[in-house]
């Protein structure tokens, strides 16, 4: 049971990101600096960037899992809070780092933590659910 709760978590996560970059796609295009294709959406680069993404909220949601499990995180006010927490103090900050170093746009950096922040606040409601 456990590890489906995981892969419905990951999965919370995944569509999540779908839904976020679809509706960002635009802003997301310009602030990473990728050209559109003749339809105004970025250029196919196949399935292995969808297979990646999946594979790594599965990650993530089962290392959330683990330490939800050590720490007592049992309802889904906690699965809240303590996914929010994660995403937003944890991910977000690591990613600004990384895209302040590499001279990302700032707004990569919002759009890439919103979605690390939603995604874990998600994945910790999906493990509190059950």
């Amino acid at each position: 049971m456990q590890i489906l709760m995981v892969i419905a978590a990951g999965l919370a996560s995944y569509v999540f990101g779908a839904v976020w970059y679809m509706a960002l796609a635009k802003r997301w295009m310009d602030a990473a600096g990728i050209a559109p294709d003749e339809n105004g959406r970025p250029p196919n680069a196949g399935p292995l960037p969808y297979i990646v993404a999946f594979v790594c909220a599965v990650i993530v949601a089962g290392m959330m899992r683990h330490m939800f499990m050590l720490a007592g995180i049992d309802t889904i006010a906690k699965g809240l809070v303590a996914g929010l927490g994660i995403g937003l103090f944890l991910v977000s900050p690591w990613l600004a780092t990384n895209y302040v170093f590499a001279d990302r746009k700032p707004a990569s950096i919002w759009l890439d933590g919103g979605f690390a922040t939603g995604g874990c606040t998600l994945i910790g409601l999906v493990l509190t659910l059950f």
